[in-house]
């Protein structure tokens, strides 16, 4: 059984930063993309960031320039970094592994607060 568990979220001001963490309970556990998907009260679930396993991201526009997306291959592990961060980041960050074969993974999801 694969688990995802995030860690980092919190409350912070606006223009502040937070640096969010997810680990996957699998070390043999083949990941092709790992991402950060975000999901505000009333909205839908959306895209923030995505990496694959050859290191290629993509980044959601509202996010572009404030966030950075890594990721460890060998510790199946993923990370968002962000700066700059506005009340409209508000929300449940929630973590998601693809695997190679195609199956699809999802963390419990960690509260980002952004307000003064």
């Amino acid at each position: 059984q694969v688990q995802l568990v995030e860690s980092g979220g919190g409350l912070v001001q606006p223009g502040g930063s937070l640096r969010l963490s997810c680990a996957v309970s699998r070390s043999d556990f083949i990941i092709n993309t790992r991402g950060w998907y975000r999901q505000a009260p009333g909205k839908q679930r959306e895209l923030v960031a995505t990496i694959t396993r050859w290191a290629d991201t993509n980044y959601a526009d509202s996010v572009k320039g404030r966030f950075t997306i890594s990721g460890d291959n060998a510790a199946n592990a993923v990370y968002l970094q962000m700066n700059s961060l506005k009340p409209d980041d508000t929300a449940v960050y929630l973590c998601y592994v693809q695997s190679h074969r195609g199956s699809d993974y999802w963390g419990q999801g960690t509260q980002v607060t952004v307000s003064s």
